[in-house]
């Protein structure tokens, strides 16, 4: 990359922002979310959220506004990052996305259906930091990801106004935790040519 340009293939680009909770840092996680906001992908652009929550019985969920881009990550990316959210045979939740606030101070995200509205709100945030590991540099992710990290020390994830138990912690305050909640923005995701 000595010119500056990437020689890996671009698959997405967009946002992947995600809630973690436990109860302790090195405790077993109570919810994790993996949310995504794609301007480009295979399967086009649009939003889905994975979700496993002591909200949702501890069964995972799975919503979107793209059906196509949502089987597509499950079928490319998430079954790596937790092998439950990959199973084709989960119904997928039509749903409508929106988000508000400043990164500087508090972000909230909204997954609206008819019945239901999930929120998800990151604060107490963090100094943001690049990632840019490429293929295959990581045991089983054959992608690259590049994206600026904004670690929060505080994540609520909230269904129907019910907060779900547990909260997040910070990696840096205590190594090795997967409880850990972040805003992922600018995230483009690469591939070996």
């Amino acid at each position: 990359m000595a010119d500056g340009v990437d020689p890996n293939r671009v698959i997405l680009t967009g946002e992947n922002p995600y809630v973690r909770l436990a109860l302790s840092p090195d405790g077993e996680l109570t919810s994790r979310t993996s949310l995504w906001k794609v301007v480009m992908s295979p399967a086009g652009p649009g939003n889905a959220l994975f979700i496993v929550s002591d909200l949702t019985d501890n069964e995972p969920r799975i919503y979107s506004d793209n059906i196509a881009m949502a089987r597509w990550f499950q079928r490319e990316i998430v079954f790596r990052q937790y092998e439950p959210f990959g199973d084709l045979s989960l119904d997928v939740i039509e749903a409508e996305f929106d988000a508000n606030g400043d990164v500087r101070s508090f972000w909230t995200e909204r997954i609206m259906t008819e019945d239901e509205e999930i929120t998800l709100t990151w604060y107490d945030i963090q100094e943001p930091s690049m990632i840019n590991p490429p293929p295959n540099s990581r045991p089983g992710r054959p992608h690259g990801v590049y994206a600026c990290m904004i670690a929060s020390a505080g994540a609520r994830l909230a269904l129907n106004g019910t907060p779900a138990i547990g909260t997040t912690f910070l990696s840096s305050e205590h190594p090795g935790t997967e409880a850990m909640s972040s805003l992922a923005f600018s995230e483009t995701w690469t591939l070996e040519r």
